[in-house]
């Protein structure tokens, strides 16, 4: 990927696009009901992913820069096709989406309260723990659908964790390293304290899973060393 644009960006968002509209949904019909664990965890999950980014989309164009905003817009449409597929999950299995959660509302709050590079940090403290939680959905749940469901989104997690490091590395960079050393340091703090709170919100399912609590918030902070590295 390039340094100081975001055509590169652009393109895969564009390419993934494409592969989606080739590929069509999953065969919702094969859907079966939900453990009740893991329906609730799905859940929450679902109101998370459902937010309309419009605030993200106004910070980004205030930036000034046409093709990062441009990029922005493509991220957010992910997350709102993610929100759809987990809804759509839902109903196939006979279970409604929920109109909101607390964790969900917190999270709002902080992003809107602050300025773009805030917002980016408190984002990637979510899709960070959201890489490890559609992992042990992918591998774990009972049902193929399910799977593939939690698959796709993880494909798309996987590429959005580099897309927000690549412009906090910049957003970063004017400031002496030792301050850079610190945001990130906190950076890591504030996501082992929310990847303990998504471990006992979501433990029943995360059991379910074949992943214990324990495991959850230790591999969610492993993953933070080199991610931390790379934004500095």
């Amino acid at each position: 990927m390039g340094t100081t644009a975001y055509e590169d960006w652009i393109r895969d968002f564009e390419a993934a696009r494409r592969e989606r509209a080739e590929r069509g949904d999953p065969e919702w019909r094969t859907g079966v009901p939900l453990h009740p664990a893991i329906r609730r965890s799905v859940q929450r999950f679902q109101v998370g992913e459902d937010g309309d980014g419009a605030e993200l989309i106004t910070k980004a164009e205030a930036a000034g820069d046409a093709e990062y905003a441009s990029a922005v817009r493509m991220f957010v449409a992910e997350e709102r096709n993610h929100a759809r597929l987990l809804a759509l999950l839902l109903a196939s299995g006979g279970a409604p989406v929920i109109a909101s959660h607390w964790s969900d509302r917190v999270f709002v709050t902080l992003r809107r309260a602050l300025g773009l590079r805030l917002e980016l940090l408190v984002l990637m403290i979510a899709e960070v723990v959201a890489l490890r939680y559609y992992r042990a959905l992918r591998d774990g749940a009972d049902d193929s659908l399910t799977r593939e469901v939690a698959g796709r989104i993880l494909a798309d997690e996987e590429r959005h964790v580099p897309f927000h490091c690549h412009r906090l590395r910049r957003a970063l960079r004017p400031l002496p390293p030792p301050v850079r050393v610190l945001v990130t340091s906190g950076w890591r703090a504030a996501l082992a304290a929310v990847a303990l709170v998504v471990a006992v919100d979501h433990g029943p399912a995360l059991r379910r899973l074949g992943v214990g609590r324990g495991r959850f918030v230790a591999e969610v902070v492993r993953s933070s060393g080199p991610i931390a590295a790379t934004m500095r």
